[in-house]
């Protein structure tokens, strides 16, 4: 019978600076209840491998480690492989690049889960530290008390590296559609809380992100670009089957990525992408002046 009630999953690649600081602050935690780190290593070429085998070694009651690969497999493949792998009742995310600075943590996430069933995801405040040292403390947290799914749809407001949220997996599997796109967590996230779970946040400061590093991050340095993942997310997520009933408030996401898509071309100045997305989306909406308007506008705010 499995007696683990959090499976710590942390994907690491290249990370001989970081990792040791990720898994010690993983087996710093505080509990009166098992975990695991599930480590998915994907044939990194420099000390990452050899360093995870020693922990594993050490802690062998604590530390799964993944089969070492013949080859470099990418992050979701990884991602997938790797959240297959956790046994535990609820999962944590931890990147090997990141690193969490409170050891009691998870005891507080558990605590929060076991005492309110009906929610399924808790997630924490954040410390971002950037390339030359700068840290921030962020405690963003929605205005409404309990956020859901139809708030998740439009923004991932979870940092991964603070959440605990529950394993679905012996419910049903993970969706294989995750496999086209460069990071899992907005899907896991949204896959986790589609029948009515809710979100609760925790105004501590548990753990520190790495800003600028990292795949998503390459994303994210043009907007566009990352809106474009997004959306097509969105649109998977709309025609799978298991978010059927989900599919009026993903509609409305998709429309309003869709218009973001459009400003972001013209504040890139990429204005003949700008135009296509804008014909796309003037020929299926009813809203034709208010999206001209918007059009025209941030043309304009492109000048400025």
């Amino acid at each position: 019978m499995n007696d683990i009630t959090v499976s710590i999953f942390i994907l690491t690649y290249n990370q001989e600076q970081f990792i040791t600081q990720t898994i010690e602050g993983a087996l710093m935690q505080k509990t009166n209840f098992k975990y695991q780190l599930v480590i998915g290593e994907d044939y990194s070429t420099d000390e990452t491998r050899n360093i995870c085998e020693r922990y594993a070694v050490e802690y062998g009651d604590k530390i799964k480690l993944l089969p070492s690969l013949k080859k470099n497999i990418g992050l979701i493949a990884n991602y997938m492989r790797t959240i297959k792998e956790c046994d535990g009742k609820y999962i944590a995310i931890c990147d090997g690049d990141d690193y969490w600075i409170d050891d009691c943590k998870l005891q507080k996430q558990v605590d929060f889960l076991e005492n309110n069933p009906d929610y399924s995801i808790v997630y924490t405040g954040v410390r971002k530290l950037f390339i030359d040292g700068e840290t921030v403390d962020n405690t963003y947290n929605l205005e409404k008390k309990d956020p859901d799914f139809d708030d998740l749809i439009f923004n991932n407001f979870i940092h991964s590296v603070t959440v605990l949220f529950k394993n679905i997996q012996n419910i049903e599997n993970v969706p294989s559609w995750f496999v086209h796109f460069p990071f899992g967590d907005w899907q896991t996230y949204l896959w986790v809380v589609k029948d009515g779970g809710k979100i609760h946040f925790i105004d501590d400061i548990t753990a520190v992100y790495r800003m600028n590093i990292g795949v998503s991050a390459g994303y994210m340095r043009r907007n566009s670009s990352f809106i474009q993942v997004l959306l097509k997310i969105l649109k998977y997520i709309y025609s799978d089957e298991s978010f059927s009933h989900k599919k009026e408030i993903i509609a409305q996401s998709i429309w309003d990525k869709s218009r973001n898509l459009m400003t972001s071309f013209n504040r890139e100045k990429s204005y003949l992408k700008a135009f296509i997305q804008y014909v796309s989306i003037f020929k299926i909406t009813k809203e034709k002046y208010l999206l001209t308007k918007l059009y025209l506008y941030s043309i304009y705010k492109s000048f400025k």
